[in-house]
């Protein structure tokens, strides 16, 4: 059986940021930034629409940022909104994109022409564990059905994803696939935009599984639309302590996506700091950890050049696990 891991580094720093942080406590209304606009590369109900949204809950109600406001700007797998944010730099120093994983894997793939480089790096703020679910009405309840299924009929139980082929989703599942002993090239993957899309053709049965956010997941599972299968976590997570691991269902594999906010290039260093500030904050307040238990989360702290650091080390990770699934 094949071993995919791509936690090691990850988990390492949320150990590092769990031991920092002693518990929540009042933030004391210190107010940091007057206000935030977060660009979320895709549609409404992605793994990006939840983090930004509540980060900005998060922030506003600790009285760390005066207000926030949101915008989805959906296309080219996440290019669109990097592009725009490039493209207007000197109009956009309010704004913050959030992204994670994928900028990485789509800059590897070519799928558009700009890297984490071309950004201001503001700052790594979470983790959140991948799941595969179906449908509340399938009748597939564990992995070791779900590969039944594939086993008898692939070309018919296609996973889907709120991300392009090759990108996130599509990679994890292919990880899930191959250390399960499968042909990982072999799975028929259904791209969809976001999240809530792909929600809509798992529920409707055009897909058999889907390939998603683990804090998605929950949040689904708790409103009685999917079962949750499995999750790429090394052990159970509070926030669905009934959910098993891959682990523990036989399938030697982990993953954790992280996610962070970047700003346009050219940002000025004082305000650079200010948002670095609010989000640093933002840990140390019970508003912050009822939103972070509430999804599922991992604290991950990475500022400024931490944060490039752990880019890079990232994006050698990835490339190497695409080069061997063949993706690259």
């Amino acid at each position: 059986m094949t071993k995919f891991t791509l936690t090691r580094r990850v988990m390492v720093a949320a150990t590092a940021a769990a031991l920092s942080l002693a518990g929540p406590v009042s933030a004391g209304g210190h107010q940091v930034v007057d206000s935030i606009h977060f660009l979320i590369p895709g549609g409404a109900g992605g793994g990006w629409d939840g983090t930004a949204r509540g980060t900005g809950q998060a922030l506003t109600e600790a009285g760390l940022v005066g207000n926030a406001s949101y915008e989805n700007m959906s296309g080219g797998g996440g290019g669109k909104a990097i592009g725009y944010l490039i493209e207007n730099a000197e109009s956009q120093h309010g704004t913050l994109m959030v992204n994670s994983t994928p900028i990485v894997i789509r800059s590897l793939t070519g799928v558009f022409p700009h890297n984490f480089r071309d950004l201001t790096l503001v700052a790594g703020t979470i983790g959140d564990y991948a799941a595969m679910v179906v449908g509340k009405d399938s009748p597939i309840n564990s992995m070791e059905e779900l590969l039944a299924a594939y086993d008898a009929d692939p070309a018919g139980t296609a996973i889907g994803g709120g991300s392009v082929p090759g990108g996130m989703d599509h990679l994890v599942a292919a990880m899930v696939m191959e250390a399960a002993g499968k042909d990982a090239l072999g799975v028929k993957y259904i791209p969809y935009d976001a999240g809530g899309k792909a929600m809509a053709a798992l529920l409707s049965g055009e897909i058999a599984a889907l390939s998603t956010g683990f804090s998605e997941a929950v949040d689904l599972a708790s409103a009685g639309e999917v079962k949750i299968l499995g999750v790429t976590a090394p052990e159970r997570v509070d926030a669905a302590p009934d959910a098993q691991t891959m682990m523990e269902q036989g399938i030697d594999t982990t993953f954790v996506n992280w996610r962070g906010f970047f700003a346009a290039p050219g940002l000025p260093e004082e305000q650079l700091s200010a948002y670095q500030m609010a989000l640093e904050k933002m840990y140390e307040t019970p508003e912050w950890e009822a939103i972070r238990a509430q999804n599922g989360w991992v604290n991950i702290h990475n500022s400024g050049a931490d944060f490039e650091t752990f880019l890079e080390e990232q994006e050698k990770v990835i490339g190497d696990l695409m080069k061997k699934l063949g993706f690259l």
